[in-house]
């Protein structure tokens, strides 16, 4: 049984949040949170350091809420979906009428790689509409630039407000077009230098060898096995579902590894290609959902000479995890 704000509504009920100090802050997540562990709901916070601390602080003693590591659970998008969406159907398996949840990006987000959480975000709407789950996303004024909370209007249904209304978003707009639309992350400075290796028609092993032939700088062996694996799977899906010619090429940043991968043709159809994992239809979409699972950083630009695949790995991100995040942790 829905409750709240979301009574009555079938699948993800998706608001942004936002607020200019932590009173602010409090004044909504407070009763979101006890308002779901009052009425028996699976309720997780997935916030920052010390923003979980003031949520502690703030709830009743009675509210029991679970907790998870912000940074942890948004490493990188796709593998963000992939463990919510075991979360999720653990809880929904459990019976759960509603679940809540209240989660904040880490600051790393706020850089070269906000577009691709603004594709999370807009993904999430389809990705989790299976669940009855009523989700709030937290957004700081203070730290968070105007052109990207357009991008966080545009991308959230809903917004809840310190007066308790939940209004919906006038810039939303669905899914489909957002992740339809160009990509505007402009290139890593490291593209504008000369590459380590500029491949033309590589086979897989080619792109593979020429990744770990790369001056890895301060990349870990795990990042440089991951960018590994995810040339080998863009080269694949270029040779198998793309036009010639197929070209690779890898840049050595120092603190990160960046390959483009590029053909001739017009790209993945599907516009959540790579955010929704995949258990049926081409091996494209089994391909681009284990690239963005290996790699912190995916771009796909398309332009009249056909498209691009920009995949990367270190730099400035939070660690990724590799599993576990949801490990229960919960007040009582």
């Amino acid at each position: 049984m829905r409750t709240g704000a979301a009574e009555g509504h079938r699948g993800h009920f998706h608001e942004a949040m936002y607020y200019d100090s932590d009173e602010e802050f409090l004044s909504m997540a407070v009763p979101f949170l006890a308002g779901g562990a009052a009425a028996g709901e699976p309720t997780l916070v997935v916030l920052g350091e010390r923003p979980a601390a003031l949520v502690r602080s703030a709830l009743p003693r009675w509210a029991r809420v679970e907790y998870a590591p912000g940074g942890a659970v948004y490493a990188r998008p796709a593998g963000a979906i992939r463990s919510y969406l075991e979360y999720l159907s653990g809880r929904a398996a459990g019976g759960a009428g509603q679940i809540r949840i209240m989660g904040e990006l880490p600051p790393e987000a706020i850089g070269p790689a906000w577009h691709a959480w603004m594709r999370y975000e807009s993904a999430v709407n389809r990705a989790y509409d299976e669940f009855p789950l009523w989700s709030i996303c937290a957004y700081d004024r203070r730290t968070t630039p105007a052109e990207m909370l357009h991008d966080v209007a545009r991308t959230h249904p809903r917004e809840t407000r310190p007066d308790g209304g939940h209004p919906a978003s006038r810039p939303y707009i669905i899914p489909e077009a957002f992740l339809g639309g160009p990509d505007p992350t402009p290139p890593d400075p490291v593209e504008l230098t000369r590459p380590a290796a500029d491949l033309l028609e590589p086979t897989p092993a080619d792109a593979r060898n020429a990744v770990r032939s790369a001056d890895p700088g301060s990349v870990s062996d795990t990042e440089v096995a991951d960018l590994v694996l995810a040339v080998s799977e863009a080269v694949t899906n270029a040779i198998l579902h793309g036009r010639p010619p197929v070209r690779v090429r890898v840049w050595s940043g120092g603190d990160r590894l960046v390959a483009a991968v590029s053909d001739a043709g017009p790209g993945p159809g599907d516009p959540y290609a790579g955010l929704l994992p995949v258990t049926g239809g081409p091996d494209g979409g089994r391909g681009l959902w284990i690239i963005q699972q290996s790699c912190d950083h995916v771009v796909l630009r398309r332009d009249a000479g056909g498209c691009t695949l920009r995949l990367s790995v270190g730099g400035a991100r939070v660690s990724a995890s590799r599993g576990g995040v949801f490990a229960g942790e919960r007040d009582s």
